[in-house]
């Protein structure tokens, strides 16, 4: 019987303890976004173990902040990403990208594949490039199709069709879907700014 109650005293003691304990531990709350666990390089796409979902207070969360895994997983990147980094809208090939690369609502992305791919490797996130495309870019009679382009990102071909490297460059609206028209069937190159 002395046993019971000493067993019991003892019961209440330590849930006094994890009571005040827990009291006096701040709250652990905050805003679910996504961060990368590693470097990401630009034009990857991100995979599940890439990132993971953290909390952050909400005055440490930045606009456009990604919450769920499902949102990112097969997505591209527009340029490299560090550890740590919580991953944004902007961050990832699509229309927010290329809104806040022209600024302007309008913008739109336009992938190109150019004539000579080695042209691809010299280009980076965020260059300003002009488009060229037309008869004979390499012999001469090009048309400059798109002056001021700002590059999103390279997009490494495809391994098993040996496709060359995709540029994808952000460009207003209208000029977008000229571009994007023109260029089908026909040879394109770029200009660096």
């Amino acid at each position: 019987m002395a046993l019971r109650r000493l067993a019991a005293a003892v019961l209440v003691v330590v849930a006094v303890v994890l009571a005040v304990v827990g009291a006096a531990a701040p709250a652990v709350s905050g805003v679910p976004v996504l961060r990368a666990r590693h470097d990401l390089a630009p034009g990857a796409a991100v995979g599940p173990d890439d990132v993971e979902v953290v909390a952050r207070p909400p005055d440490a969360v930045p606009a456009g902040a990604l919450r769920a895994v499902d949102d990112v997983v097969g997505r591209h990147l527009v340029g490299p990403v560090r550890p740590g980094e919580v991953l944004t809208d902007v961050r990832l090939v699509g229309p927010e990208a290329a809104r806040e690369a022209v600024g302007m609502a309008d913008a739109a992305g336009v992938p190109l594949r150019l004539a000579d791919p080695a042209v691809a490797a010299l280009v980076r996130a965020g260059a300003l490039v002009d488009v060229v495309g037309g008869a004979g870019v390499g012999g001469g009679g090009g048309v400059v199709l798109a002056r001021g382009a700002r590059v999103l990102t390279v997009l490494p071909g495809e391994e098993r069709s040996a496709s060359p490297p995709l540029v994808l460059v952000a460009l207003p609206g209208p000029e977008a879907a000229r571009v994007a028209a023109a260029t089908v069937g026909q040879d394109v190159t770029l200009t660096l700014r």
